[in-house]
């Protein structure tokens, strides 16, 4: 049987909280901020749960 190997990239951009949400970075706060509002960077900050859609896609990567 080969070795079992995640997706080490998916993993260090997801968390998954202990009832098994998937969190993630909010996206648009990389860079070419100086042209953003302060406002819209503010709401941009913190995680957002992953859509539906994608979760299942996610957790596959991650073998769960």
């Amino acid at each position: 049987m080969p070795k079992f190997k995640p997706h080490t990239g998916t993993g260090k951009r997801v968390k998954i909280t202990g009832r098994g949400r998937v969190l993630t970075e909010q996206s648009g706060k990389r860079h070419l901020l100086e042209g953003k509002s302060s406002r819209r960077t503010r709401r941009q900050s913190g995680n957002a749960s992953m859509a539906k859609v994608d979760v299942k896609r996610v957790l596959r990567l991650l073998g769960r």
